[in-house]
């Protein structure tokens, strides 16, 4: 599979639309978001990146947190088709290069890896917690 081509795909240092947002999030295999969990979320982004290809959104990536002490990297998402290419790398790059710019000393950055994208994350110095803390998560349900 070719690698990532600068002449086919453009980055654009925005946060995404909410139904690219969702979809990707769909189609890459991550935890859906509703209409309204987009909508309300998406303009607290600090900073996305979102990566297109023949003017269709294809790939994404996002920092949320407070600003200063806390920062996660979230919603890495690149379509089945255009994974392989080096474009989740590329992202990610770009993430962390605004995190070197925009975040003050001692500023915690966290991630949730899923599978094998821990291995993209350690190549940029990210490490296990365990077993000092544990990640937790909980998933709100409509009631």
């Amino acid at each position: 599979m070719p690698r990532f081509d600068p002449a086919l795909y453009s980055f654009h240092r925005e946060t995404p639309e909410a139904d690219d947002y969702r979809r990707l999030r769909a189609v890459s295999g991550l935890s859906p978001k509703s209409e309204e969990a987009a909508r309300r979320g998406l303009p607290n982004t600090l900073h996305a990146v979102v990566v297109r290809f023949e003017d269709r959104a294809v790939a994404m990536g996002r920092v949320v947190g407070d600003g200063g002490a806390f920062f996660q990297i979230v919603d890495m998402a690149v379509e089945p088709a255009h994974q392989g290419r080096g474009i989740g790398k590329a992202i990610f790059a770009a993430l962390m290069d605004w995190l070197h710019e925009n975040a003050p000393d001692s500023a915690y950055v966290s991630l949730i890896a899923d599978g094998a994208a821990r291995h993209l994350y350690a190549q940029f110095g990210f490490e296990p917690v365990m077993p000092a803390s544990i990640g937790m998560a909980l998933r709100v349900q409509a009631r």
